[in-house]
């Protein structure tokens, strides 16, 4: 496994733009709380380590991670923000819903990517096991959602245009 005993949540934060201007939309899937609530946390304390002011981070929560991509789709027209995270956790279970679900999912958001001028940054958690996914949010292997944050920083960057985004390393 690729992410065996490793933290990818380690950042450098000289590297990463500072975050006091953007305006940053978050959609959390209430599915899996325990998951996308410590994902949700891992992002916000992220984005705030790299600047970006609290009053400028809109949270909304909707059902499951299918119900993602309205909820994107729905805060670009409201409030119009910099960048979107969307925070979800899909765990297999016996039937093939999990397929239809993530493919779903991550169609969707692609899709939405291709259609606004919104980067959206896709932090579903497609994960075999429960343990997998608290590895993941927090656990061994770091916080998705600390990584979707300085992803969703820099795309924000790059979306506006700054001179810092041609610094940017990816």
């Amino acid at each position: 496994m690729a992410t065996a005993n490793t933290n990818l949540s380690d950042y450098d934060k000289s590297t990463i733009p500072n975050a006091k201007d953007l305006r940053f939309g978050i959609v959390v899937s209430q599915w899996n709380a325990t998951i996308t609530d410590a994902l949700y946390q891992g992002a916000v304390e992220a984005l705030l380590d790299c600047g970006a002011v609290e009053h400028q981070i809109v949270k909304w929560d909707v059902p499951g991670s299918f119900e993602l991509v309205y909820g994107a789709k729905k805060m670009i027209k409201r409030h119009d923000p910099d960048v979107i995270i969307v925070i979800g956790s899909v765990i297999q279970g016996e039937t093939k819903h999990f397929d239809f679900v993530c493919q779903a999912t991550a169609q969707g958001i692609m899709d939405l990517n291709v259609q606004y001028d919104t980067p959206i940054i896709f932090c579903v958690l497609t994960d075999n096991t429960m343990q997998q996914a608290i590895d993941r949010s927090g656990g061994k292997h770091g916080n998705k959602g600390v990584e979707a944050a300085i992803a969703a920083i820099k795309m924000a960057v790059l979306g506006r245009g700054s001179a810092f985004a041609d610094e940017l390393e990816f």
